[in-house]
């Protein structure tokens, strides 16, 4: 339900300027962005209880019709308060309340071409896009946008924790850019991208002792291009940047378009002076619609994946059973065979997997290769999913034989015509009754409101780099104390496994070991937000696990209704709350080399027993330590002082 009504938001403002000054404050009136349109320049700052955020900041668009920049003329105010309830059942918050304060603001240039920016501001959250109408005068029924000037004008004494993009075609068989480079940590702004090209979204920065600031964007689908962050520049911080030309292998342009009427994505700004709005943010969401409703249930649930540890040996029809029989065991929904099945496996007897499988009380997801332009990528199946009559028809064939899902890999970039591919993959999925996951990819933009059948993507460094390389391995908790504040605050993120192999192969002895701990291992399973989760076991590492771990396992909840932030600091640590139905789960991972003891407040258990997921301290010689379960009484203050041991974690049930 949404009520729309006018209110009056304007105030003075100290934002120095010559010209009309807007102020629009978030309903809790903690959030305020001032909005000022000096000289025919219009800019924009944003404060969070009382502490500047953003500085003047420049908004406008590069266009073939016009330039929407400068020299632009106020014509008309608009003011409203939004209030809107929605139900979503594969992010953080299954119920989520959106209130708002929005302004429009009409303006026109020299040539008297008509254009909107509209704000609104929510409680440490603000989106603002562009709006071009399609006038009566001309001919004019479309609109090419090369760039935006729209930027993000950090305070000198911020800090950012960002992930650098890179250059198109590079990488592994030229299948980057795919959103799989190492974060910095509390890097100065100065700091140079790695490979000279920016950075990917969300951008994380630190503002002193202020607080903290999230940029990122949602509502991107096939009517524009997605977008990242420029490197800063002292005179106007960090600015919007388009695809790189090489992207999708050269082919469909590097800038947006689209018929008028017609309006950007949003770019989004969390605030706070704690980390908080930054975790439990619901922004993406907030400001976008479904696009289509469902035709048929997809459901939440666990996989398993032998790929990740056994690789592509694994891919044949023995070594699959074998994993339906374990995901059948746990109790678990899914299995993913990923790719190469269609050669090693062959249709027919995919179909006789998959009826083996459904035996089992379990269903197949399946792998498949995104296009064969964009990359050279070996793995198959290839060229069926960018050619809408080979993946109609083959997604009757897996509606046909039970398949569930389907994930697709190697993405060729961030262009309008890649953004098109997903929509089109996610749409006929929706038909043929299959979820999506999304690996090799960008990340994701609202999709989990506007397409209900997406489920997650990857758009990070994800565990099978923990298998691949000892470095990785030895970064995993950098790296997953990281993204609970960065790519899976705004997103749903399929990071792959729940790994409990000791040691990095198949046989559970050789290779580099696994660095973080089996109780660090289970934790992620909530500190990641990801409604089909994966879950790395097999026959050989369920064979050193203790039964109380594997129970666990077997427990895993597929869904959140509530969640709660509770401590943490990027690649250091990060302790969450999260409610499912009327049970609470509280899990935190440590990923540093040092103990550190963190008091939590947790006052859904005050007073009662609780079961504690905790490791104990290492012994002489031992890499990972031994877990240990603990039953005890929370005081009734609801204050729990837990310690996380070195690339450890805790869990409380």
């Amino acid at each position: 339900m949404q009520k729309i009504f006018v209110s009056c938001l304007f105030l003075l403002s100290s934002f120095a300027c010559t010209a009309a000054t807007h102020v629009v404050k978030s309903p809790d009136g903690k959030t305020v962005v001032t909005l000022c349109d000096d000289g025919g320049i219009v800019r924009y700052q944003v404060a969070c209880d009382g502490k500047v955020m953003l500085e003047k900041s420049a908004l406008g668009l590069h266009t073939d019709i016009d330039d929407f920049t400068s020299n632009l003329k106020l014509q008309k105010v608009d003011t409203a308060s939004i209030d809107e309830s929605y139900t979503m059942d594969r992010t953080k918050f299954s119920r989520i309340h959106y209130a708002a304060h929005q302004i429009v603001l009409v303006y026109t240039t020299q040539k008297n071409n008509e254009f909107s920016i509209v704000f609104q501001v929510s409680d440490n959250n603000i989106a603002y896009r562009y709006l071009i109408p399609r006038e009566n005068k001309g001919d004019i029924k479309m609109v090419k946008v090369f760039s935006e000037e729209s930027s993000f004008n950090l305070p000198s004494k911020s800090t950012s924790f960002l992930c650098p993009q890179i250059t198109p075609m590079t990488g592994w068989e030229n299948s980057k850019p795919s959103y799989e480079e190492e974060y910095t940590a509390d890097a100065p702004l100065t700091t140079k991208s790695q490979f000279g090209v920016g950075y990917t979204f969300p951008c994380l920065f630190r503002v002193g002792n202020d607080g903290w600031v999230l940029v990122s964007e949602t509502g991107v689908d096939s009517r524009y291009c997605a977008s990242r962050l420029s490197d800063w520049s002292a005179d106007k911080g960090y600015s919007i940047a388009f695809p790189q030309e090489g992207e999708n292998n050269g082919v469909g342009s590097a800038f947006a378009s689209f018929s008028l009427p017609g309006e950007t994505p949003w770019r989004t700004i969390t605030v706070g002076n704690t980390l908080k709005p930054i975790v439990e943010t619901t922004i993406p969401f907030d400001v976008v619609k479904p696009f289509y409703n469902r035709k048929f249930d997809f459901n939440p649930g666990r996989y398993t994946w032998s790929w990740l540890i056994w690789q592509d040996n694994s891919i044949n029809y023995d070594d699959q059973v074998k994993f339906i029989d374990l995901a059948n065991k746990m109790g678990y929904e899914y299995v993913l065979v990923d790719g190469g099945w269609d050669e090693n496996i062959g249709r027919k007897r995919m179909e006789e997997l998959s009826g083996y499988a459904q035996s089992k009380g379990v269903h197949l997801m399946l792998w498949y290769n995104s296009n064969g332009a964009a990359n050279n990528a070996p793995q198959t199946p290839r060229d069926i999913m960018d050619n809408s009559i080979a993946r109609k028809k083959e997604m009757a064939w897996m509606q046909k034989i039970g398949v569930k899902g389907i994930k697709v890999d190697f993405f060729g970039g961030d262009k309008q015509e890649t953004m098109k591919l997903y929509e089109d993959i996610l749409s006929d999925a929706n038909d043929y009754g299959l979820s999506v996951i999304f690996h090799g990819t960008t990340i994701p933009r609202g999709w989990e409101r506007m397409y209900p059948n997406y489920v997650a993507s990857e758009a990070a460094l994800a565990s099978e780099n923990v298998y691949f390389t000892e470095h990785h391995a030895k970064k995993e908790g950098f790296e997953m104390t990281m993204y609970p504040f960065s790519r899976n605050a705004i997103g749903s993120f399929d990071w792959g496994g729940v790994i409990m192999n000791r040691y990095m192969s198949k046989d559970n002895k050789s290779r580099h070991p696994r660095y973080t701990s089996d109780i660090f291992e289970l934790a992620t399973a909530v500190t990641n937000q990801c409604s089909v989760n994966c879950v790395e076991v097999t026959p050989e590492s369920m064979d050193t696990i203790p039964e109380f771990e594997k129970d666990f396992l077997k427990d895993i909840p597929t869904s959140w209704d509530e969640t709660r932030f509770l401590a943490g600091y990027p690649t250091r640590y990060f302790c969450v709350a999260r409610r499912y139905g009327e049970k609470w789960i509280v899990a935190g991972i440590n990923g540093t080399d040092k103990a550190m003891k963190v008091q939590l407040s947790i006052p859904e258990f005050a007073g009662k027993n609780v079961l504690l997921y905790c490791d104990k301290e290492r012994t002489k010689g031992q890499l990972v330590p031994d877990a240990e379960l603990k039953r005890f009484k929370v005081a009734r203050n609801g204050k729990v002082t837990v310690t996380l041991q070195p690339m450890g974690g805790i869990i409380l049930k």
